[in-house]
Order: structure tokens, then C-alpha cells, then sequence
């Protein structure tokens, strides 16, 4: 997919993992399992996890979220991300 500037090679990569990833998934987020039920962007533009625990959610950068093992199906979209992230970092 074509995508120009970076926050079009966001939007291209939530929806990737949107399209990919396996929710719901359990995790460990600080110690506390929470079931991961979709992904999202937050108001920062930041991809975030939106995660569930009880009544409660919250989002985590998925950046940020540990991923179980064995991972989700889709999780490796999650690690591309990740890499793309850090390969940006590099070059700035």
C-alpha cells in the first residue's frame, strides 16, 4: 500500500494490525492480567492497546505491551511496527 509521510505509514500499520491481529488476547500489563480487545489510535496519535480488566480499560501504547507467549496470531505485525519505530529513531 502506498503511503506518504509518516503518519499515513501509521495509519497503514494500525490497520495492518487491525486486519491481523488475533483480540481478544490475555497479557500482563504491571503485573495484572488484562484481556487486550482491540487496537486503536489515542488522542497523542500514538497506536494504543485498549485493554480490559473487569469493568475497568485502559489504553496502552503498544510500544509498551507485552506481548504473552505464546504470542497471538498477527503479533509479529506488532514486532514490525516496533522495528519500524526504532529504524525512524535511528535515522532522526
Amino acid at each position: 500500500m502506498d503511503a506518504y509521510g509518516e503518519a499515513e505509514q501509521k495509519t497503514a500499520f494500525l490497520t495492518v494490525i487491525e486486519n491481523n491481529l488475533a483480540v481478544p488476547f490475555q497479557t500482563r500489563v504491571l503485573g495484572v492480567e488484562v484481556t487486550v480487545e482491540k487496537v486503536d489510535f489515542n488522542d497523542a496519535d500514538e497506536i494504543v492497546a485498549v485493554c480490559r480488566r473487569d469493568r475497568n480499560r485502559q489504553s496502552v501504547p503498544i510500544l509498551d505491551l507485552p506481548i504473552p507467549s505464546p504470542p497471538p496470531a498477527g503479533a509479529e505485525w506488532i514486532e514490525a511496527y516496533r522495528w519500524w519505530v526504532m529504524g525512524a529513531l535511528r535515522e532522526a
